[in-house]
């Protein structure tokens, strides 16, 4: 058994630093499109069959997102944390070690959610007011959320444990974990909401038990040894500085999804003046956009384990040409998804409400974001090229500008001049102002990499 891993990671280090840049990024990207795809039509699928129920329904699923991206946030924190230290780790042969950072962040993580979920349940209606709930949506959102708290350690965990597989290049087996939780819970949505008759109730179950599935199917490839590295409690380290190491890295993640649940209280209670239809409009918008970008997102998650691998290897040539080549497919594949979108606006707005205002303020802010999103793919690749090879604060200070310290200002500000189009530009523009800086960052570090050794 302990030749054969050794076999097994031989192959897998070959692979990583002798695979073409190119090739090699999109065979790792393509799973993670895949998964992210599914991830964001299921949430879209949420959002389609609640809506069905009235408007205050959809709203609903726009003020529990922002629950769902504090989790994530707690998630990808321990994930991306462990993750980066894994695959330089592997990088430079250190398996077992890698093994104490994966066990020592999977449980952590399901330990955070835990604890999220106890909290959240006790205060879930000042919760959902601090999210931005207006009274009539307020019902719809306690009934949604219950059943996402309840998810919420299977959430944490799954993060960690698709992360670790990405980092250690195991792309397809974390495609199988979250595509079957996925496909499921759209089949479940409508079965529960309409058919047993739960309403937005039945969502929630849905998106649970299609949460704790993913999350067993992706803890069996760590059980059945597919990995390099371990999960176990024997693994978990005592010691503080390997927990706080995967903190460090792990924050420009936990920074981005923080940020990304607190811009959407801001954006909320910036809607709020403009009703229900605004901020359901705005959450399908955050949705539509979420599906655009997964793209960008899956090919950057494909060049993270690149770029930690053969920096942890030194083969820092391999990590230049990964950069730029992720750089220029994701400005591609954004621009023409992005292109189709701004065409057929109105129509994909009317698909999840049909009301005059919905449709007007959905398929404007849309079109806007549509444009705007050529420029994500450079701040993205720059946050996780920084994140995968450790330097934390970079990638931390980059997450912050681009997941709110520009856009909560911009959506507190704008409004004030512009109504309602000063929401809808508030995002697209801080995606361009974070582009404006990340850019440089990237060049400049590039220039200063040593040879290869």
């Amino acid at each position: 058994m302990e030749q054969k891993n050794e076999i097994n990671a031989n192959s897998q280090y070959k692979k990583m630093t002798e695979t073409p840049v190119g090739k090699l990024i999109i065979s790792l990207g393509i799973p993670t499109i895949i998964s992210m795809l599914i991830t964001n039509i299921y949430n879209m699928a949420d959002s389609y069959f609640v809506s069905q129920l009235s408007l205050s329904a959809g709203g609903a699923t726009s003020i529990v997102f922002g629950v769902m991206a504090i989790l994530q946030a707690f998630g990808f924190m321990f994930g991306h944390g462990s993750g980066s230290h894994i695959s330089r780790l592997l990088g430079a042969k250190h398996n077992e070690k890698a093994s104490q950072f994966s066990s020592t962040g999977f449980f952590w993580a399901v330990l955070v959610g835990f604890m999220i979920m106890i909290g959240g349940l006790i205060f879930i209606e000042p919760l959902m007011r601090l999210l931005g709930s207006t009274d009539t949506i307020l019902p719809y959102a306690v009934d949604y959320c219950i059943f996402i708290l309840i998810s919420a350690p299977a959430m944490t965990g799954s993060c960690v444990l698709n992360n670790i597989l990405r980092y250690e290049g195991k792309a397809a087996l974390a495609m199988i974990g979250l595509t079957a939780g996925g496909i499921l819970n759209m089949a479940l949505d409508p079965l529960f909401i309409f058919v047993f008759d739960l309403g937005i109730s039945g969502a929630g179950i849905s998106t649970a038990l299609s949460q704790y599935i993913s999350f067993g199917i992706l803890l069996s490839m760590f059980l059945m040894k597919k990995t390099q590295s371990r999960i176990s409690p024997r693994f978990i380290s005592k010691e503080f500085n390997i927990l706080a190491s995967i903190v460090v890295t792990g924050l420009p993640s936990l920074a981005r999804q923080g940020l990304n649940s607190a811009s959407t209280m801001v954006m909320n209670a910036q809607a709020k003046p403009f009703g229900d239809a605004a901020i359901a409009a705005m959450g399908y918008v955050g949705r539509t956009s979420s599906l655009i970008f997964s793209v960008g997102l899956g090919i950057g998650q494909g060049f993270q384990p690149v770029s930690g691998f053969n920096y942890g290897a030194k083969k820092y040539s391999r990590v230049k040409k990964g950069t730029w080549f992720t750089l220029g497919l994701g400005m591609v594949s954004i621009g023409v998804i992005a292109a189709v979108c701004f065409a057929f606006a109105p129509q994909i707005i009317s698909l999840f409400r049909n009301e005059a205002e919905v449709v007007q303020i959905g398929s404007e802010a849309l079109r806007i974001q549509c444009v705007f999103l050529l420029f994500f793919p450079a701040s993205m690749v720059v946050n996780m090229l920084f994140q995968s090879i450790g330097k934390s604060v970079s990638a931390l200070v980059l997450s912050c500008l681009q997941s709110g310290l520009i856009f909560i200002p911009l959506c507190l500000i704008l409004p004030r001049f512009w109504d309602i189009k000063g929401i809808e530009a508030a995002q697209p523009l801080a995606y361009f102002v974070t582009m404006l800086i990340s850019l440089p960052c990237m060049i400049i570090f590039l220039k200063r990499l040593p040879n290869d050794e």
